[in-house]
C-alpha cells in the first residue's frame, strides 16, 4: 500500500464508486418547508441548507481545478465550471421561486441535481482517460475527507491546502467525495419538497383553501349576530 498526499494510504488499481453522504448530514429544508402552509409561506435562507453549502464548496473548488489542471481553451473547463455554477445557483433561484411556486422550487432543485451528476461525470472522465485511480467509496481516503466533512463546516478553507498542493488525482476525488455528499443532500430536499407539495399542494390549492376558510368565518360570525 502507498502513501498518498492526503496522509491517508490506497491499493492501487482500485476502480470502486465514489463516496456517498452518510446520513447523519441529512439536513435538507429551509423554514419554508417546515412552516404550516399558508397563501405565501415564508421563504427560508437559501445559504442555511447544507445542500447549497455544499454545492458552493464544489463550485470553488472546480472553479480551481479548471485553472490549475486544465489547459486555457479546453471546452471542458467551461463546462465543468458551468455544470458547477448551475448546480449551486439553481437551489438558489429555487429558494426564491418556493414563496411562489413550489412546482418551480422542485424544478430548480432537480436542475441542480442534474448539474451536479453532469460534473460527477466530467471528473470521472478527467480520471479515466488519464489512467488515475478513482478511489473506492470505502477506501482509506475517501472515508477521511468523510470524516473531514463531518469535523468542520462546509467551508472552502478545509480543503484549501489540499487544492494548492495536491496532485490533480487527489483533488479531482476529492471534488467526487463532495459532489456525492452535495448530491444526496439533494436527493433528500428533492423528497421533502415531493412530499410537503402533495400534501399541501401549490399556490391555487393554498389560495382555494384560504378563501373557503374565510368565507366559513363570515357565515359563522354572521351566525352570531
Amino acid at each position: 500500500m502507498k502513501k498518498t498526499k492526503t496522509g491517508n494510504y490506497r491499493k492501487h488499481g482500485s476502480n470502486g464508486k465514489a463516496e456517498s453522504e452518510p446520513s447523519h448530514d441529512s439536513h435538507t429544508s429551509h423554514n419554508s418547508h417546515d412552516t404550516q402552509p399558508g397563501i405565501l409561506p415564508p421563504r427560508g435562507d437559501y445559504q442555511t441548507l447544507h445542500s447549497y453549502q455544499k454545492s458552493d464548496l464544489v463550485y470553488q473548488i472546480t472553479y480551481r481545478f479548471c485553472e490549475k489542471f486544465l489547459k486555457r481553451g479546453d471546452r471542458t473547463v467551461d463546462q465543468m465550471v458551468q455544470a458547477a455554477r448551475s448546480g449551486k445557483q439553481n437551489i438558489v433561484e429555487g429558494s426564491k421561486a418556493a414563496t411562489t411556486s413550489k412546482e418551480m422550487e422542485i424544478k430548480l432543485t432537480n436542475v441542480a441535481r442534474a448539474s451536479l451528476e453532469e460534473l460527477l461525470e466530467d471528473y470521472r472522465d478527467f480520471l479515466k482517460v488519464r489512467d488515475l485511480v478513482l478511489w473506492d467509496k470505502d477506501s482509506k481516503e475517501a472515508l477521511f475527507i468523510r470524516k473531514l466533512s463531518h469535523n468542520s463546516h462546509n467551508s472552502y478553507e478545509t480543503y484549501r491546502d489540499f487544492v494548492a498542493t495536491r496532485p490533480a488525482e487527489v483533488v479531482a476525488n476529492i471534488a467526487i467525495c463532495l459532489i456525492h455528499q452535495a448530491n444526496y443532500l439533494l436527493d433528500k430536499q428533492l423528497q421533502g419538497l415531493e412530499k410537503n407539495f402533495l400534501k399541501d399542494g401549490g399556490l391555487r390549492e393554498r389560495m382555494t383553501r384560504a378563501r373557503l376558510q374565510a368565507r366559513d368565518e363570515q357565515k359563522k360570525g354572521r351566525g352570531k349576530v
